[in-house]
């Protein structure tokens, strides 16, 4: 396996692999910046509000968090989410609809390209491209979206418990008091 590897090494355009690599990059940083105008757009008030909370938790005071700081996560997260979470949604038809596009570009070019099936599959997956990449931009865009909402829903569940752990703490307090 080594020998193969060494021969395959020995017989590859370098130059060829670096262009490629920079090709790939290239539209890598494409994709990356349309995914990340979808999410901004879906996701700017919620990364907004979280970056708050961060600045809140880890203050260089070290002064703990407040309970109204609390109650302020609690009453504005889930808004933020359902709002996120609507946005979400929309993209998705998006998805479906650029799926659709894709498909019938894909099929229209197969049905007039000649030759064996795998020159017809040639032929359609180079003309629908474009279609793809929009296909992948969305699923990368849904992705990153659901993750910062799965982020904030655990940072609210967090939020609840330490409010709950400070009410139990003050009916304690109360009931030792009387």
């Amino acid at each position: 396996m080594a020998d193969m590897n060494l021969a395959l090494a020995s017989s590859v355009d370098l130059e060829a692999v670096r262009k490629n690599n920079d090709r790939v990059e290239n539209l890598s940083e494409v994709v990356r910046s349309m995914v990340k105008t979808f999410v901004n757009e879906a996701c700017g008030e919620l990364d907004s509000y979280m970056s708050q909370i961060d600045k809140i938790l880890t203050n260089d005071e070290g002064t703990p968090v407040s309970d109204d700081e609390l109650e302020d996560f609690t009453l504005n997260l889930p808004s933020l989410l359902y709002l996120t979470a609507s946005r979400r949604e929309e993209l998705r038809i998006k998805e479906d609809v650029a799926k659709a596009v894709y498909k019938e570009v894909f099929n229209r070019v197969r049905e007039k390209a000649q030759g064996t099936v795998a020159d017809k599959d040639t032929a359609a997956d180079l003309a629908a491209q474009a279609e793809a990449i929009s296909v992948i931009v969305l699923q990368r865009a849904g992705s990153s979206i659901k993750s910062k909402e799965e982020a904030a829903w655990e940072m609210l569940n967090s939020v609840k418990k330490v409010l709950s752990m400070r009410i139990a703490e003050i009916d304690l307090t109360k009931q030792s008091g009387v």
